[in-house]
Order: C-alpha cells, then sequence, then structure tokens
C-alpha cells in the first residue's frame, strides 16, 4: 500500500515516478510493479486465459460431429475473443484492478490518479492487450514497458493506469535499547568483541526469548551469560537476560559510533581523495 510521506509537492515538477499527490497536497509515495513482476504476472495470465480457451476448444471439438462446420469455426472464434478479451476485462474490473498473475506478484492495476479502475480502464487494456500481448508474444509490451518510468504498458498508456505493487517489505525488528538500571554501567564497561558464533547466538536469543518457555528461556540465558562473561569487565549484578541485553545494548552502540567516526575521517579526506592536483581543472 502507498504510504503516505507527509510532504507538500508543489506544481508538477516536483512529483517524481514514484510519487502519487493527493486532492489534499499530501505526496504518496507509491512503488510500480516492474518489468519483471509484470513479465511473470502476464505469463500466469496468459496461461490461465488460453486454458479457458483450449477448455472451450474440447468442447466444440467433442460436439464437432453433431454440428456444422462452419458454426464449429464461429464458436471457437467466440471462444477466443471471450478467453482473450471478456474475461480479463470482467476480472479486472470486478476485483478492482486484480487477476491471478497480478495476485501472485502483488500488483493491482490503478488509475495514474491511484484510484481504481472502471469498466472502460479494463476494456481498453484487454482490447490493446490482444495486439501487444497476443499477436506479438509480448515484444511490443515489453518494449514500452522498458522506456516507461512506470513500467507501463501501451495498454496503460491509454487507458491512464499503471500497474502498482502492493507488497511492503517486512519491517525489520526494533532493537532494543539498553535495560533500566545499567546505564552507569555501560558508560564504564569494558566489553571486547565477541565470537560471531556467540555473538549471533545472543541475537536469535534476544530476538526469540519472548516465543520460549520459562524453563528453556532461563536456561539458554544462563549459558549465553556464563559464555559472554568471559569478555566483559566487570560484570554487572544483573539477571542473565538483563545482562545479554545490556552486552548487545553496548556493542550496538559503540559499534555505530565507531562507523560515524570513521564516516566523518573519510568526509575530512575527501576533498584530498577525489580534488584534482595542481588546481587541474574540470573538464
Amino acid at each position: 500500500m502507498a504510504e503516505p510521506r507527509m510532504s507538500v509537492a508543489h506544481g508538477d515538477d516536483a512529483r517524481g515516478d514514484h510519487e502519487l499527490v493527493t486532492g489534499e497536497a499530501v505526496a504518496l509515495d507509491v512503488r510500480p510493479a516492474s518489468v519483471i513482476l509484470r513479465g511473470a504476472g502476464t505469463i500466469i495470465d496468459w496461461i490461465a486465459y488460453l486454458g479457458i480457451f483450449l477448455i472451450f476448444a474440447l468442447g466444440v471439438g467433442w460436439l464437432v460431429g453433431t454440428i456444422d462446420s462452419a458454426l464449429a469455426r464461429a464458436l471457437l472464434i467466440a471462444g477466443l475473443v471471450f478467453s482473450i478479451l471478456i474475461v480479463p476485462m470482467v476480472v479486472e474490473t470486478a476485483t478492482g484492478g486484480r487477476s491471478l498473475g497480478k495476485l501472485a506478484v502483488g500488483a493491482r492495476i490503478v488509475r495514474d490518479d491511484g484510484g481504481a479502475i472502471r469498466l472502460r480502464h479494463a476494456f481498453i487494456r484487454a482490447l490493446v492487450g490482444v495486439i501487444e500481448i497476443y499477436l506479438t508474444f509480448g515484444g511490443l509490451a515489453a518494449m514500452t514497458a522498458l522506456l516507461n518510468g512506470r513500467s507501463k504498458r501501451l495498454g496503460d498508456i491509454l487507458a491512464g493506469t499503471y500497474s502498482q505493487h502492493e507488497r511492503v517489505p517486512r519491517l525489520p525488528p526494533a532493537s532494543a535499547g539498553m535495560p533500566v538500571g545499567l546505564e552507569a554501567w555501560a558508560a564504564t564497561v569494558d566489553v571486547a568483541p565477541l565470537p560471531d558464533r556467540l555473538a549471533r547466538r545472543v541475537a536469535q536469543f534476544l530476538l526469540q526469548a519472548s516465543k520460549m518457555t520459562p524453563a528453556t528461556r532461563a536456561r539458554l540465558a544462563a549459558t549465553l551469560a556464563a559464555e559472554a562473561a568471559v569478555f566483559v569487565s566487570p560484570v554487572p549484578d544483573a539477571p542473565a537476560e538483563v545482562f545479554l541485553a545490556g552486552v548487545a545494548a553496548v556493542r550496538r552502540d559503540r559499534e555505530y559510533a565507531g562507523l560515524m567516526l570513521q564516516r566523518a575521517r573519510l568526509e575530512r579526506l575527501k576533498p584530498v581523495l577525489t580534488g584534482r592536483p595542481h588546481r587541474f581543472p574540470e573538464r
């Protein structure tokens, strides 16, 4: 879903390919589906719609001995139109821009202003899709999407729509702060670098501790605290799990401070590293 950025856009120039401005002048950060995702969804839809036509054709073939050949050809043409034109149009209109392929890749067809599509939008997309998807085997649609900032195919350009990617990546879990009561200890403690395996075990335990049974949680906390105490001086008088949380917070804060110090040093050296000797002019 689109997430509000609470920033006001001034005019059309302030609007990017990934930005949508609502009627209240609030900019929404939207993510158009990429060409690869659109291609994957189109292949799934293509297989589904042609599958419907094949089932219809098998039914006509079963009846071909009892009906006229001209009527059989007419039924096949009607079934093809129904499968690749009527069905996609009805499906997108009824589901608000979704289809089997779009559900699989997490996309939805919306208008350029972010609203739900109507019957006319779905009809234009399906009608043009017969040419750019079925008659050219997707070549025209792929070429148009590659040249468009929102990966629009020709049917989207004519209908005023685009494919919006709705699956938002899962947010990383928030890291816990320094436990209450260990602030003074954290200011003077000496924590040596933990072995990578032990550091990973401590991080996994703190992340999954709330899902453990009390007995297992206490046992693992005591075991990890005993292993980590060798690298900490002094060891605080605190429960094992609180001690592990404090060690993790100290290591995180100090590693972050070290990275920021390194970044500041590189920024001071940037003019020397990127500058030209003897004031040589930029060309």
